[in-house]
């Protein structure tokens, strides 16, 4: 079953971590991680968007690794969160972390992956990109308990270049 979140992409980022992280993901930015989308601190995982407003994010807890890899999806990314506390927490850069999302996994090394969709029709669209399903960036967050592992990056998307 997912859980559906509209979550601000506030400074282009969506967070993922342990409840009791003291981790900062938003100082994991260079351009390398950057070009893979992907963040990853102790504790904490932060996803790059491609818009800086709204985003539709649905969040699924699953027992075990999916099979789909994310063929429907724009840019997938995967990596591992040591998950201490047995909660795990979703929400944009900026939100007020008490009252972010929490979802009950169990608590030990979990694998994240970020699938996202949409993304040039929602960097055409810029600031209006979540007025219209059609436009609205897409973020698709699968977690499931796994051994660590080192983050990959599974498929690629690269923003195009603007004139």
């Amino acid at each position: 079953m997912a859980t559906t979140l509209e979550l601000l992409a506030d400074y282009h980022q969506i967070h993922v971590m342990d409840e009791q992280s003291e981790g900062d993901p938003g100082g994991v930015w260079t351009e390398q991680t950057l070009l893979d989308g992907l963040g990853v601190t102790d504790g904490a995982l932060a996803i790059r968007t491609a818009v800086n407003v709204t985003v539709a994010v649905s969040v699924h807890v699953l027992p075990q690794q999916p099979d789909d890899e994310g063929k429907d999806f724009d840019h997938v990314v995967e990596a591992s969160l040591h998950l201490a506390s047995g909660r795990l927490v979703v929400m944009g850069c900026t939100d007020y972390f008490p009252d972010a999302a929490r979802f009950d996994m169990p608590a030990d090394w979990i694998r994240v992956r970020a699938s996202r969709r949409n993304l040039a029709a929602a960097v055409e669209a810029d600031i209006d990109s979540y007025e219209s399903p059609e436009t609205a960036e897409q973020l698709r967050l699968q977690a499931w308990p796994a051994q660590f592992s080192a983050p990959h990056i599974i498929k690629r998307w690269v923003q195009p270049e603007t004139a």
